[in-house]
């Protein structure tokens, strides 16, 4: 069996994969907007190792896209490209039309793009509620002065953060938990609270590092209910890095393949799950014609 077996891929209104004019394929319904990420080209060597080379992407602005590969294959290097925790050696990488060159990790949450970790990195002691406060604090008019002297204003705002936080703690059942200490909570709970904040940064792209990473099948199922939903309802993109297939299989519109810090596949779910290349890179050999490779 193959390890792209036993999957259902999940098809939303506009969700074919057609050309986009620099040669990359994009969903339908996302033809004649501005991408909300085009990395062309980018490479990055630290001394005299690549770890990324000639990796290019574009991803529509209500994608939901997947960067795929076997363990250490770069995939989490490229989101540290994307956000600007590394600087690439080379290429170059345009957020919502602008370039992201030279801006700080801050600059470009406030520029659209968010990120959740492979390790759970929430305020542990904080509440729940504040600790979706503190992606909300990304889009406060009020300046620092305002917040230590607690102007008629910051607390105006405040009064707005807290409520926003509690709908976006409501939208994913999580309201009765607003008081709880963020590091009481179990682990589903925790990821999940990860993907609020990141939410409350209002981004128009959402990077997930692995979301599923330690989830029972139950909360994968929800999950994956829970990136459909944040596509359907705020109208942004997704692009998650996974190694549960039946997770990016069923929910992923267009799939990028890393190996060795290389691009080898892109395309939809049944083209990757075709591709021989790709199907090398996970199993370590070539499948045979006739052969079952085995997963």
């Amino acid at each position: 069996m193959s390890v792209f077996d036993d999957v259902q891929n999940y098809k939303s209104e506009g969700s074919h994969l057609v050309p986009y004019p620099s040669g990359a394929v994009i969903p339908q319904r996302d033809l004649g907007k501005t991408p909300v990420l085009e990395a062309l080209h980018l490479g990055v060597d630290f001394g005299g190792l690549t770890a990324v080379d000639d990796f290019s992407l574009v991803v529509g602005r209500t994608e939901i896209a997947g960067l795929i590969g076997p363990n250490g294959a770069g995939k989490t290097t490229v989101f540290n490209l994307l956000t600007n925790i590394y600087q690439p050696t080379r290429g170059n990488i345009m957020l919502d039309g602008y370039s992201t060159a030279g801006k700080t990790t801050a600059q470009l949450s406030h520029m659209g793009i968010a990120r959740t970790f492979q390790n759970i990195r929430l305020f542990s002691n904080m509440s729940v509620l504040d600790n979706v406060k503190v992606g909300l604090h990304n889009n406060t008019p009020e300046s620092l002065l305002a917040a230590v002297t607690h102007t008629f204003g910051y607390r105006k705002w405040e009064r707005q953060a807290e409520s926003r936080a509690m709908d976006l703690l409501d939208f994913f059942g999580m309201a009765d938990l607003a008081g709880e200490a963020a590091g009481s909570l179990p682990y589903g709970a925790q990821r999940r609270l990860e993907i609020v904040r990141a939410l409350a940064t209002n981004p128009k792209l959402i990077l997930l590092d692995e979301p599923a990473a330690g989830m029972n099948p139950s909360e994968t199922a929800e999950l994956m209910v829970n990136i459909r939903r944040i596509r359907d309802t705020f109208q942004i993109a997704v692009m998650l890095i996974e190694h549960d297939m039946k997770l990016v299989m069923s929910i992923c519109e267009g799939i990028c393949v890393l190996d060795h810090g290389k691009v080898i596949a892109k395309g939809s779910p049944d083209e990757i799950k075709a591709n021989p290349r790709v199907i090398e890179a996970y199993l370590g050999k070539k499948k045979e014609d006739g052969d079952h490779a085995e997963g």
